[in-house]
């Protein structure tokens, strides 16, 4: 089916949410692991995950040997993405600056950090990659994954994405549980400063619940992309787009925008010839059945207008000229232009992080970077010339407020410089 821009704001486009059912669940196994500890943890991993685990840390011995089993090319790699990313977050890390002489800010790295790292349907170092470089340019001094326990061990791949990024300590513990674990702390996970990380739906509601205890990235919905195209864009290159996104899950959202509507009709053609050849089949065509939309747009604005309303964590711009779009398209969690910026480099080696605002959220947020691993406070440091221009203003605000200590506390400084000048 083939949307107009009414027809899909008013049918089709509807904003994702959490299954509350999950909340009483979420919130029963937070408040578990608070009380019970690693004792919680291990009974969560038999539950959920059917694995015996005897001891949630994994040495560091075990990492450095996972990445030594690696062969050559995915060492490689692996190191190539680790560098692109830290190159890319160092060129954007705030620094100190003056504002003015007198007022200014000062930035500083976190203490610790909780990174959670999916596991299950697949293996993700890229999400290792894309969220503990950042925090170690940031200069964050202690740096924890958490992931869920496998039957066969945790994949070498994500161990030694932990050993290449230098990673403090490696917990196999996932879902709500692990989250619990680094908010309030256990006999042997660390409670930390801020957790980081994108997971399903157990670990966006902990999150949530746990937002205040400790500070979060976002409340992270299923993944999405959407992509405006004309009749110059490689359609065979948009459908693995399309496929690339959708294979995250059956959630995974895909939206392309165009104003040519005969694109748009031999774009469902190739898909639907497409569809059943490529793996993860089953995956993808759920997502495309429920959460797939082809948008026509009757001009340039138009097309605009529904990237901003969509706001999706991936914006891909395929035209004759993607960089005319760049001032007109705002409200992304990331914007890839043109043919050879496909969103897939974005997810493993581009330097911005892949962990990005869904579900419209990019609308008010944005994406993960190095200046979230920051504190940032503001520095006032007044010379008594400065104090005496405007401490007046000062008083009759605090006086009008009715906040009479207020007054006074500038009056008595004001009063005994008058006092001392007299004086001399």
């Amino acid at each position: 089916m083939i949307y107009n821009k009414t027809n899909f704001l008013s049918k089709g486009f509807k904003q994702s949410s959490l299954n509350e059912d999950l909340y009483p669940i979420v919130k029963e196994i937070c408040d578990n692991v608070k009380r019970l500890g690693d004792e919680a943890l291990i009974s969560y991993n038999q539950t959920f995950d059917h694995v015996e685990t005897a001891h949630l840390e994994i040495n560091d011995t075990a990492l450095q040997d996972a990445y030594h089993r690696l062969d050559e090319d995915l060492r490689q790699a692996l190191h190539q993405s680790h560098d692109r990313i830290t190159a890319y977050q160092q060129s954007i890390k705030q620094s100190d600056r003056q504002g003015t002489s007198d007022c200014y800010e000062m930035y500083h790295p976190l203490e610790s950090v909780g990174v959670y790292v999916p596991g299950g349907k697949a293996s993700y170092p890229s999400t290792v990659l894309m969220t503990v470089t950042l925090a170690k340019v940031a200069g964050v001094k202690h740096i924890y994954v958490v992931t869920p326990p496998q039957q066969q061990g945790l994949p070498d791949v994500v161990l030694a994405a932990c050993y290449i990024t230098g990673v403090d300590r490696v917990f196999q513990v996932g879902g709500a549980q692990s989250i619990a674990a680094l908010a309030y702390g256990t006999e042997t996970i660390p409670k930390v400063d801020k957790i980081v990380g994108p997971g399903n739906q157990y670990v966006a509601y902990a999150k949530k619940y746990l937002f205040g205890q400790v500070g979060i990235d976002q409340i992270a919905g299923p993944s999405e992309i959407a992509l405006i195209i004309d009749e110059t864009a490689d359609l065979d290159a948009i459908v693995y787009d399309v496929f690339a996104q959708a294979e995250h899950d059956e959630l995974a959202r895909t939206f392309v925008i165009s104003e040519n509507y005969a694109c748009l009709q031999q774009l469902e053609h190739k898909i639907q010839q497409t569809l059943s050849t490529i793996e993860r089949q089953p995956i993808v065509e759920a997502s495309l059945a429920n959460h797939h939309f082809l948008i026509h747009s009757s001009n340039f604005n138009e097309s605009c207008d529904l990237m901003n309303t969509i706001a999706p964590e991936h914006a891909s711009i395929q035209t004759a000229c993607p960089h005319d779009y760049l001032n007109h398209v705002r409200y992304v969690g990331a914007l890839f232009l043109g043919h050879y910026s496909p969103e897939v480099i974005g997810d493993y080696v581009a330097g911005p992080s892949h962990v990005l605002p869904t579900n419209q959220t990019a609308r008010f947020t944005n994406g993960l970077s190095v200046n979230d691993f920051l504190t940032r406070h503001s520095v006032i440091n007044l010379s008594q010339d400065t104090f005496s221009e405007i401490e007046g203003t000062a008083r009759q605000i605090a006086h009008v407020e009715q906040l009479f200590n207020h007054e006074y506390s500038i009056k008595i400084r004001t009063t005994k410089e008058h006092n001392n000048n007299d004086k001399n």
